[in-house]
């Protein structure tokens, strides 16, 4: 059964632009307002418990039927069945009308789905828009412009949604609707900004945000992309991780990206936070401490993000977030490391190692080693004087990337270097300031396994109190 309802103009007004038809190729068309479609029966599924809340968050727009069945599944304990509505900030420019409750209708355990497209903000506040999604277990945002949505938060509609996923229903979406489902949302509200444009300016006009939409149990913290691979947006979702950390965006001083490839892409989440992967790949990318630089007008710089490559099949549990099954990359002004999308895990149940320097090392003769250590590798030691150089021996495979980060106590500024088996300098950090971290990275391109040295430098000031240099190698 389908039925249709379009809230538009009053006739009269029809009737008056009739008689302006000489004018009216002058004039833009007013948008029509609130247009309803449902699918399916004409009532609602009578129900007395709901068993998620049940999140998809999908690569494109399109709904991905297995794990929109999963969902579904999940939200009505494979009992009876419930409904499912799709908000749209504007209509398919092609084809069917209501593509994804097309997809809907055909799975099990759907009693009716209602698409409501919303070209309007002040349609957030009408009355059966709100009831529909009230009386619904599923709300499903549809691909097209996030910033529409966005538009919606303070009205009747954030608050009907909401109360959907608290009396255990589910939400989700795809490009757009997947960006509008994580707690920070990229707004595109200025514009759509490439992974160029956000390595080289992290602040660049087109990156806004909004914050404060909705905060699903589970998943604080997090920004969403789409399109993930195919587009090329790994660096720009790095960007927006060190933004929301410098900014202040996040609890504990950590953000968390989620991007979802499309092409059938769907990470589907669980009551307890429990995501599993559908049909393309995702990426998880923790930035866990302050950027290096991210101030506007400059390329970022950002050591260490933590990268987890989840293929079809594979979970990601953000209800007790891993610490281990992943790789590393960086970025070192505005220029990301290579293989941002083909890391290699570092493997769970590896602790890594711990070297505590020895004096003297203040030449590669005297270096200490830790060519044999575990990786990552922590390096720890102190200036003692205003001249004093800590070398430490490392090892590095072809193909493999080191990548250094020191913390640099209040008590002095310290640089550091990364020098090849004859003391040349490859790569430097040189912050200026008293307790400024520095952080590098290095590529070995090479055949075979090369020796290398890591190099802490007294710049200015000395002290008793210790560094830590992380390096790890992906």
């Amino acid at each position: 059964m389908t039925v249709r309802s379009r809230y538009r103009i009053a006739a009269s007004a029809v009737i008056t632009l009739a008689s302006l038809a000489g004018t009216i190729a002058a004039v833009h068309p007013a948008q029509a307002a609130a247009d309803r479609v449902r699918l399916g029966s004409a009532s609602d599924a009578s129900r007395t418990g709901w068993s998620g809340p049940a999140f998809t968050m999908n690569g494109d727009g399109a709904v991905v039927a297995a794990s929109m069945q999963r969902a579904i599944d999940a939200i009505r304990a494979d009992v009876g069945s419930l409904d499912v509505v799709v908000l749209a900030g504007s209509a398919p420019t092609s084809g069917s009308g209501t593509p994804e409750c097309d997809t809907v209708m055909s799975l099990n355990g759907v009693n009716s789905c209602t698409t409501w497209t919303l070209t309007q903000a002040s349609d957030a506040s009408d009355p059966q828009v709100n009831a529909d999604v009230r009386n619904a277990e599923f709300v499903y945002f549809a691909g097209g412009d996030q910033c529409r949505y966005a538009a919606w938060k303070g009205s009747p509609l954030q608050a009907s949604v909401a109360s959907v996923v608290a009396k255990g229903g589910g939400s989700g979406g795809g490009s757009a609707g997947t960006h509008i489902n994580s707690s920070i949302v990229y707004d595109a509200c200025q514009g759509s900004a490439t992974s160029a444009d956000a390595l080289a300016d992290p602040y660049d006009p087109a990156i806004t945000f909004t914050t404060g939409m909705f905060d699903w149990p589970h998943y604080a913290d997090t920004v969403n992309d789409s399109h993930f691979v195919t587009r090329d947006r790994m660096g720009r979702t790095m960007a927006f991780v060190a933004r929301a950390i410098k900014d202040g965006l996040t609890t504990g001083g950590a953000a968390w990206g989620v991007g979802v490839e499309q092409g059938g892409g769907s990470l589907f989440i669980d009551r307890n936070g429990l995501a599993t992967e559908y049909g393309q790949n995702a990426y998880v990318v923790l930035g866990d401490h302050q950027p290096e630089q991210a101030v506007p007008g400059k390329p970022l710089t950002f050591s260490g993000y933590k990268i987890w490559r989840l293929t079809p099949g594979s979970t990601f549990d953000f209800g007790n977030r891993p610490t281990c099954g992943y790789y590393r990359r960086s970025v070192t002004a505005g220029v990301a490391d290579a293989g941002l999308y083909d890391g290699v895990a570092e493997p769970c149940g590896s602790p890594g190692s711990a070297l505590v320097e020895s004096e003297p090392n203040d030449t590669t003769g005297t270096a200490d080693d830790a060519t044999a250590l575990a990786s990552p590798t922590t390096l720890t030691g102190s200036m003692k004087s205003s001249t004093d150089r800590d070398y430490f021996r490392v090892a590095l495979d072809s193909g493999r990337t080191a990548s250094v980060r020191c913390t640099i106590p209040t008590a002095y500024d310290a640089d550091l270097y990364f020098m090849d088996s004859a003391g040349r300098s490859l790569q430097r950090s040189v912050n200026d300031g008293a307790g400024a971290p520095e952080s590098l990275t290095f590529t070995r391109t090479s055949a075979g396994t090369g020796t290398y040295y890591v190099d802490v430098e007294a710049y200015k000031g000395s002290g008793t109190a210790g560094y830590t240099c992380t390096v790890a190698k992906s």
